[in-house]
């Protein structure tokens, strides 16, 4: 007998990108419909389950070496934080291991529970801020590097100044990867050039890129200001100032801006013995670079509205709705019928209170 849910909510994200109260019906993996409900509904908030682009690994799993019971953790640990659908993503590493981390995220997405949508490659194809990658394993992107990635790999993350770079980005595009730029020197003009070679993505923008200045606009300032780009933010306040996000959100607009976690698995020692550690609430090196994230993505949302002062209806569609259509997903990241069920219901202060995944609570 296929199953039957009925959610109710006092806030419910509608397809319009409003919230207003309302009930979503469920049948089977499926959105059957959306209807207006009573403002006396649940004190609850009702949203279509979270995507992100990007994340490393969480508390003791790293993506780049997890295997087995590995992923089932993983699973928990992202429906926890109500994030249904992702892209494992793999840092600048020999081409060995990139390899052997693709393979196994291959064999992950059959038995995962959440959706697996393939590799997010940040790096090797990097530039002259690298951040906490090792910048001595980055190399360019040439015809036979590309030619060597498999189908796996749905995002590219490379720095437009490499040599080949805007060739490598019109290919790229061209097999239907999402390219984003970052970890980038660019100058406005280059930034530029690899928006028209393809590129529809900026890699958690204002960090490890050329910032804003009022006569050098660099990268941050053609994210800001070209509208077939999107930019991903980690909104945990340590990455970018609470003021900063309030004025990104603000120049991106609700289509733009994507809320990612770039989480890592800062609680294990197999991160090549690099010395990572929580240092006041963010995982850093030993000299103190920033090395990804603590954060989850309802903490990214409580981010934005609290602490920036982003309306709540803008901040769950970046963690959700802009995200599903960088990738193509029509068929999620909108509550609306005929969609696959994946939703994320969240409590009056902002924190996961049950997730569906295909019509299933977790």
């Amino acid at each position: 007998m296929t199953e039957r849910t009925t959610l109710s909510a006092r806030r419910v994200l509608w397809p319009d990108g409003r919230l207003a109260p309302g009930t979503v019906h469920v049948v089977g993996d499926r959105i059957e419909a959306v209807e207006p409900a009573s403002p006396d509904a649940p004190d609850l908030v009702i949203a279509p389950g979270f995507v992100d682009l990007q994340v490393n690994g969480i508390d003791d799993i790293d993506v780049a070496v997890a295997d087995g019971a590995d992923w089932d953790r993983l699973d928990e640990l992202l429906l926890a934080q109500g994030t249904t659908t992702w892209c494992p993503t793999i840092v600048t590493s020999p081409p060995a291991a990139r390899d052997a981390a693709i393979a196994r995220v291959a064999r992950a997405r059959a038995a995962a529970r959440t959706t697996i949508v393939g590799v997010h490659l940040e790096g090797p194809f990097l530039g002259s801020r690298p951040g906490a990658h090792r910048a001595e394993w980055f190399v360019d992107p040439t015809p036979d590097r590309l030619a060597a990635l498999t189908d796996e790999v749905r995002i590219v993350t490379l720095a437009p100044e490499r040599p080949g770079a805007l060739e490598a980005i019109a290919s790229l595009a061209g097999r239907g990867v999402l390219v984003a730029l970052g970890h980038s020197g660019a100058d406005h003009d280059l930034a530029v050039a690899a928006v028209d070679a393809g590129a529809r993505l900026v890699t958690h923008g204002f960090n490890a890129m050329s910032g804003l200045h009022h006569r050098e606009p660099g990268l941050v300032g053609v994210a800001l200001a070209d509208e077939r780009l999107c930019t991903s933010l980690i909104a945990d306040g340590i990455h970018v100032h609470p003021t900063v996000l309030a004025i990104a959100v603000r120049a991106l607009g609700a289509d733009r801006c994507v809320l990612v976690t770039d989480a890592v698995a800062w609680r294990t020692d197999r991160l090549a013995g690099r010395g990572i550690a929580l240092v006041d609430g963010a995982p850093r090196l030993p000299d103190g670079t920033l090395a990804g994230s603590a954060l989850t993505m309802d903490g990214a949302i409580r981010t934005l509205v609290e602490r920036a002062g982003v309306e709540l209806a803008v901040a769950l569609r970046a963690a959700s709705t802009t995200p599903a259509r960088l990738l193509g997903l029509d068929d999620r990241g909108v509550l609306r019928a005929g969609a696959r069920a994946d939703i994320a219901v969240l409590d009056a202060t902002l924190h996961v209170a049950d997730v569906l995944v295909a019509g299933r609570a977790r």
